[in-house]
């Protein structure tokens, strides 16, 4: 029973507290910034993991996909394959939740790159009841989404990535209540990035990026048009510089700031069914536009230090705005790198106490990458 019902949590946190990442108490009334899908928030590369979670503006690797695709023109090799694993809420006692991802890029020259990745979230098995807590049956709620991208040098220091994302999001199996029927629900995202750089050969210089992410189609689990919701789309800009010392030694340090793109909901006392209505009735593009209203932001800051392109440490700190929760937590992470083969580690620290424990607190990612052609990129970055 207490395995069930620490599901039936991790459910909820990923519906509400990862979309609201609200993990600290108020006196105030918040009115927090939900979406749906928010498994496509979770960074899902050991590298930007060990970092704050960020990678729009860090060196390039194979892993840029998943936070700006306009980084692939710049790896130093003609290809690469990345295979990450994160174990998801082990505060909590959950052994069999977890996100799984791969990415992959191919340079057809030295202006162009196409790029694919693949995100899954499982939620294990759940044992879904009735309102009398009767069984009814067992189901894998599971998420996924599959990108494909293309970008392509502006110049020698510009380039510009796109992505088309398809989305997948199975979390109740076909289940009814209360008058209404769930099934999966699907979507259809796109992202557009820049990526600028001025790095020199030995890989010191300037970097800098901007993406719009997850601009797509709402999402609906039942056949109710009404009950259509935001995806979470966002903005993001960061900048970094990478010193060089007697060509062994880099040191990289980058702040980046997102804004999320997704309107907050009617909130206070004498909110009525008309202005709920109102909001699921928002197209995507009002959304964007009405999300300039709430201070729905996060930021990340982090370093990396890197020694003859074959070890490296890491480390960051992540914040965000009371609309998006109030989370904040500090990142570590190591790399390895022998050959083509890469290896990448990053650790969540601890956070909070009782019932304001960061539930993501020792979380761990490992990332297996592989680099083909070319120069030794190792999945570090230039």
């Amino acid at each position: 029973m207490k395995q069930s019902l620490r599901r039936f949590s991790a459910m909820g946190l990923l519906l509400s507290v990862l979309s609201t990442g609200s993990f600290a108490q108020s006196s105030e009334p918040i009115n927090i910034v939900t979406t749906a899908v928010p498994f496509l928030r979770i960074s899902p590369d050991a590298r930007a993991g060990g970092m704050g979670d960020m990678g729009i503006s860090t060196s390039p690797d194979i892993n840029s996909q998943f936070y700006n695709v306009a980084k692939y023109p710049f790896t130093q090799n003609t290809a690469g394959l990345g295979f990450t694993y994160t174990p998801w809420l082990k505060d909590l006692g959950l052994n069999d939740v977890y996100l799984a991802s791969m990415a992959g890029y191919y340079k057809l020259d030295e202006q162009q790159a196409l790029s694919a990745s693949l995100r899954y979230f499982s939620l294990g098995n759940i044992q879904f009841t009735d309102a009398l807590g009767n069984d009814l049956n067992r189901f894998n709620p599971r998420e996924f989404g599959l990108d494909l991208g293309y970008s392509r040098k502006l110049s020698d220091q510009f380039s510009l990535g796109v992505a088309l994302r398809y989305i997948y999001s199975n979390l109740a199996g076909g289940a009814s209540t209360g008058g209404y029927s769930y099934k999966a629900g699907n979507a259809v995202s796109g992202d557009i990035g820049l990526y600028y750089t001025n790095a020199n050969e030995e890989g010191q210089g300037w970097h800098a990026g901007a993406v719009f992410s997850n601009l797509g189609s709402k999402i609906s689990y039942t056949s109710d048009a009404r009950q259509r919701n935001f995806i979470p789309a966002n903005f993001g800009l960061g900048a970094g510089h990478t010193w060089v010392s007697n060509e062994v030694h880099k040191i990289s340090l980058n702040g980046e700031f997102n804004k999320l793109l997704v309107p907050a909901p009617p909130t206070g006392d004498n909110v009525t069914e008309e202005e709920f209505e109102k909001y699921n009735s928002d197209g995507v593009v009002t959304g964007w536009f009405k999300s300039f209203g709430n201070s729905a932001l996060a930021y990340s800051v982090g370093g990396e230090y890197m020694y003859n392109d074959q070890f490296a440490l890491r480390a960051g700190y992540y914040g965000e705005s009371a609309s998006m929760g109030k989370r904040s937590y500090v990142t570590l992470g190591v790399g390895i790198n022998y050959n083509i083969f890469g290896l990448n580690f990053s650790y969540l620290l601890p956070s909070g106490n009782g019932v304001n424990r960061n539930p993501l607190s020792n979380t761990i990612r490992f990332s297996l990458l592989f680099n083909f052609g070319g120069e030794m990129d190792s999945g570090f970055g230039q």
